[in-house]
């Protein structure tokens, strides 16, 4: 079920994780992000639409992580666009004769089945520094950076104050980092930098995972993702409240792990 949360901007949560699919209508159909995740929920959301006498006009993923670049026959065929890096990542995926076995070793076991491939990862690629989303609608900025996964851009719907996060900004995920990056904590400090510039044009936020928050809480989130990159960079102790006995997911505590683990790898491989 889409729920309204800006005027225009309307927001699908699915039962995987919690994630987030964003609807912005413009002039001639919706700009659809991220959508997911069971074929099911994705025939909904193009129910809804239709409902509401809605088409997809284009269809954007923000990053190349599988269950932001999924899509649906139900949405029809508009073109579907991230970023050029974004794109180009999914490229080399599809390229390989095993991407789908490659695919299926990452999937939630309790979703997989119900999860489509067909159609995954076609995208058309913008040009690097392209300043907003090709389409007619309201203003689509991309704020492009490279925490978390190749590509990663946040876009912020102007004049309706709404950001799409992606991996980003979760009150349920703390930061994931983008492992394979030469400078994966100051990858991630510096676009919550990029993310704190556009924070005063922003009223609402819709994390990739998650609830939607105000902007007043934004501040808030972009502090406490910075605070636990540093301490990953640091090796410090965290108080992070989504990691833990108390946190909203347990297997919050292995991804913490493994994430200092690899950072520590990294380190000395360094030298």
């Amino acid at each position: 079920m889409l729920t309204q949360v800006a005027d225009g901007v309307l927001v699908h949560e699915s039962a995987c994780i919690q994630s987030n699919a964003v609807v912005v209508q413009g002039e001639s159909g919706v700009l659809l992000i991220d959508p997911g995740i069971t074929a099911a929920e994705m025939a909904g959301i193009a129910a809804d639409l239709r409902e509401r006498g809605l088409t997809v006009a284009a269809g954007f993923a923000t990053h190349p992580d599988w269950d932001h670049a999924l899509w649906h026959p139900d949405f029809g065929d508009a073109p579907r666009y991230g970023t050029d890096l974004c794109a180009a990542t999914l490229d080399a995926l599809l390229a390989q004769a095993d991407w789908r076995e490659q695919m299926a070793a990452g999937l939630p076991p309790e979703f997989a089945e119900d999860i489509p491939l067909e159609g995954f990862g076609r995208l058309t690629g913008l040009p690097a520094g392209t300043a907003q989303v090709p389409w007619d609608g309201p203003r689509v900025r991309i704020v492009e950076h490279r925490a978390h996964a190749p590509g990663h851009a946040a876009l912020l719907v102007e004049g309706r104050g709404v950001l799409a996060a992606g991996d980003m900004l979760s009150d349920i995920l703390p930061p994931f980092l983008d492992l394979e990056a030469a400078d994966p904590v100051g990858d991630y400090l510096a676009a919550l930098a990029l993310l704190e510039d556009v924070a005063d044009e922003v009223v609402r936020v819709v994390p990739g995972h998650g609830s939607v928050c105000g902007g007043d809480e934004m501040r808030a989130r972009i502090a406490l993702d910075r605070a636990y990159a540093a301490s990953l960079r640091d090796g410090t102790e965290h108080d992070d409240p989504r990691i833990g006995p108390g946190g909203p997911l347990d297997w919050m505590t292995d991804v913490h792990g493994w994430q200092q683990e690899a950072l520590a790898e990294k380190a000395r491989g360094a030298r």
